[in-house]
């Protein structure tokens, strides 16, 4: 039996010593099977798309082309697509001036000019095409589409996807904790939206949503906004990838943007989404490592991705770097009123809102994990004293520590590890 296991942490790992008598069950993806030519598979992908004909057939007699790439937060391999998908367009005769990748940053803050050379992944590209941020409360940068069908969401996107002739979203495909599955619409929709639509959709009546939760796309109402935009948009492409734990290319695809990202959603499903025969009163997890571990508000996402094996009332312990520290200024704001109100508190201060304060969304889904578990831990080494007393949650000096205490006020040996953090969703198949 192994006497420590190893999180995803930072830029590494990182260590946790087992103390006597625990029974640890480790949670993982299931093996993928990575791509061994992830050259060739990109440009098969290309070549041969889903739902549409190939890309240089599709560019063939454009002007311009606006291409979403996912801000730092995500690990995509853009360094290997972008080079041979703008090189087919400009095979095509799209021209190098009306190409522009537009980094997708949500209302997340902008990607600074030496940020920009690790996120497209070829360095090269910076001198080549136009490489710039979306800034969602820049509101000349954005268009005015309507509202959407359903619930009247009043939608405005970036201007500069609205207008390009060709529209494609590029991205990784993981569970994500509202919206069911990232990448695809989702770049779109709050990647390139303006402040208003972003802080409708998550608003709190969205996020306490039933059906918005990892892993679950029928009957989202996120997804079924995010799909609402896209038609209004009148449609996109995509590039989907999926990635195996050691971030390594085991899925990819190209074409119509709902099609490609729904067979990328069912190839990542049989991994991600990992079933187990009970419930532990002791989990330990990560917020996945760098770069999602960056801030304590990504780190949210990895105290909710357990949560379907933790017993109610039981510890949940997370390690995180946060090496940049809470996250925005806005987002501390909620976490000092979660603070000073408690959980209850904080919720009735939300919960009739139309638009949600920006980040508060973030604040509302770790009522999750603080309502279900009876204590909530987490390591780091990356928060000042006051970012650590706004996380509301139990700060620990050592992950060993706090292990062994878990143990010993649980009453019980069985821990589960996530090494991964939320990029696996366990579920407990018995009711």
């Amino acid at each position: 039996m192994s006497k420590a296991v190893e999180l995803l942490y930072g830029r590494g790992t990182i260590r946790v010593a087992l103390p006597p008598g625990c029974v640890p069950t480790i949670v993982r993806k299931r093996p993928m099977p990575v791509l061994d030519d992830p050259v060739g598979a990109v440009a098969r992908a290309l070549d041969r798309p889903v739902g549409c004909p190939p890309l240089v057939e599709l560019a063939r007699g454009r002007r311009s082309a606006c291409i979403l790439v996912c801000d730092i937060t995500r690990p995509v391999p853009n360094g290997l697509f972008l080079r041979p998908l703008i090189d087919r367009l400009l095979a095509a005769g799209v021209p190098r001036a009306g190409i522009t990748i537009l980094v997708a940053t949500g209302l997340h803050r902008a990607a600074p000019e030496e940020e920009l050379a690790e996120i497209v992944g070829d360095p090269g590209l910076l001198g080549e095409v136009r490489v710039a941020n979306h800034v969602a409360t820049a509101d000349e940068d954005h268009v005015l589409l309507g509202r959407t069908p359903g619930r009247g969401t009043v939608v405005r996107l970036d201007r500069r996807l609205v207008e390009a002739e060709l529209k494609i979203a590029t991205g990784l495909v993981e569970p994500h904790f509202m919206a069911g599955w990232s990448g695809g619409r989702k770049v779109i929709a709050p990647g390139v939206a303006h402040a208003e639509t972003i802080t409708t959709f998550h608003n709190a009546a969205f996020m306490s949503h039933p059906r918005a939760t990892s892993c679950v796309l029928d009957g989202n109402p996120l997804h079924e906004e995010q799909l609402a935009i896209v038609a209004m948009l009148g449609g996109a492409l995509a590039l989907n990838t999926v990635i195996d734990e050691h971030r390594r290319l085991a899925f990819v695809n190209f074409g119509e943007i709902v099609e490609s990202h729904l067979e990328a959603v069912w190839f990542c499903e049989r991994y991600a989404r990992v079933e187990l025969p009970r419930r532990f009163r002791t989990v330990v997890t990560s917020a996945a490592g760098y770069p999602l571990d960056k801030t304590y508000y990504q780190t949210v996402k990895g105290m909710v991705g357990p949560l379907g094996i933790l017993e109610p009332g039981g510890d949940l312990i997370v390690a995180s770097a946060c090496s940049e520290g809470l996250g925005s200024p806005h987002f501390a704001e909620a976490q000092r009123r979660l603070v000073e109100l408690g959980v209850d508190g904080f919720w009735r201060s939300i919960e009739q809102k139309p638009h949600a304060d920006i980040d508060e969304w973030q604040t509302q889904k770790q009522l999750e994990p603080m309502r279900r578990a009876g204590r909530v831990r987490l390591y780091t080494d990356g928060l000042d004293p006051e970012a650590r007393r706004l996380t509301g949650v139990e700060i620990v000096a050592s992950l060993e520590a706090a292990l062994a205490e878990a143990i010993a006020r649980q009453g019980d040996p069985h821990v589960a590890f996530v090494p991964e953090g939320p990029y696996v969703v366990p579920v407990c198949r018995v009711g």
